[in-house]
């Protein structure tokens, strides 16, 4: 009798089990002359040696329809037993899958832009309001790309600017120091991959997350590097990040220049990084408006009294 093990090295487990191990019951009813054991990550099969490899084909579908889109049910199981495409194929212009198996794709044309400069450049700077997916988007494609093997790692960067003398103050490590500063990072993260998988990605460095003072002295190759609220950065600040990228990397730069938190008498280095490189080769600008915004409606009208205020007092200071 046969033995052969299959290793779920890049996928959950669960999700290839299905809730109650629904999944593997199924299977093992469609492989009626295999024994099927599953024990944790690791899937063993007994018996007939050609059943196993329609098996092992089988279950190589399904791995890559869980790495593309985290979920799967019996009739996408089904379908691909037959050779079939699953529903989820036939949904377009679709950038990646969250971990509930939602479509993430562009919901306006500068977002689609943002996508298209990302495909022909190797350094975006993509600008906008706050609630116009910027970040999100920028980590959407990041996780593509390490998907699909185009990139080795995820890097991921913030300032921290209200740390200085407060820092000290907070509680615990390093870490948790500054994980406050970055938690809008991890929230995206966690929305696009399961989270057994981004642990282990985190513990493997495959993915990092740093604030940008821990980008000094480094060269940042096969990655796809984001560094996110770039408008609270120092003009010296930007300019050291940009030089760290290494071959086979794209960067992405976000920021909103209608939110500086800078001290007054500070330039914003991302101000002063679209002025100097907006004619540069190879670097694409992306700029997203209110019309971009897709949180709540009431950020829109936010952004708009805002907007209105500053002019009025603008007015007013002359």
């Amino acid at each position: 009798m046969t033995e052969k093990h299959i290793v779920l090295e890049d996928i959950d487990p669960m999700a290839f089990h299905g809730v109650n191990n629904g999944h593997l019951q199924m299977l093992k009813s469609l492989y009626p002359k295999l024994r099927i054991v599953a024990r944790g990550n690791v899937i063993k099969l007994l018996g007939d040696e050609e059943e196993m490899s329609r098996f092992e084909e089988h279950a190589e579908l399904i791995r890559r329809h869980l790495l593309r889109y985290n979920v799967i049910n019996v009739e996408d199981i089904i379908d691909l037993y037959h050779g079939g495409k699953t529903k989820a194929d036939a949904v377009k212009g679709v950038v990646a899958y969250s971990v509930s198996g939602r479509p993430i794709k562009s919901r306006s044309e500068n977002q689609q832009r943002l996508i298209d400069e990302f495909e022909h450049n190797d350094m975006l700077f993509a600008i906008g309001p706050a609630g116009t997916g910027k970040t999100y988007l920028s980590i959407t494609l990041a996780v593509r790309a390490l998907k699909e093997k185009a990139a080795k790692r995820i890097i991921l960067s913030r300032p921290a600017v209200e740390a200085g003398e407060k820092l000290g103050f907070l509680p615990g490590d390093m870490k948790d120091k500054i994980d406050p500063y970055l938690q809008p990072l991890y929230d995206a993260l966690e929305d696009m991959l399961p989270q057994a998988r981004l642990q282990d990605m985190m513990e493997k460095h495959v993915i990092q997350i740093a604030p940008l003072a821990f980008m000094r002295g480094r060269t940042l190759s096969d990655a796809v590097v984001i560094l996110d609220e770039a408008q609270n950065t120092t003009p010296a600040q930007i300019r050291m990040f940009l030089t760290r990228m290494g071959w086979n990397t794209k960067m992405i730069i976000t920021g909103d220049t209608s939110q500086i938190d800078l001290p007054k008498t500070q330039k914003s280095g991302l101000i002063e990084a679209l002025h100097i490189l907006k004619d540069v080769e190879g670097i694409g600008i992306v700029e997203l408006t209110k019309k971009d915004i897709v949180r709540h409606r009431l950020v829109t009208r936010i952004v708009n009294a805002y907007e209105q205020h500053d002019a009025s007092t603008a007015s007013n200071e002359k």
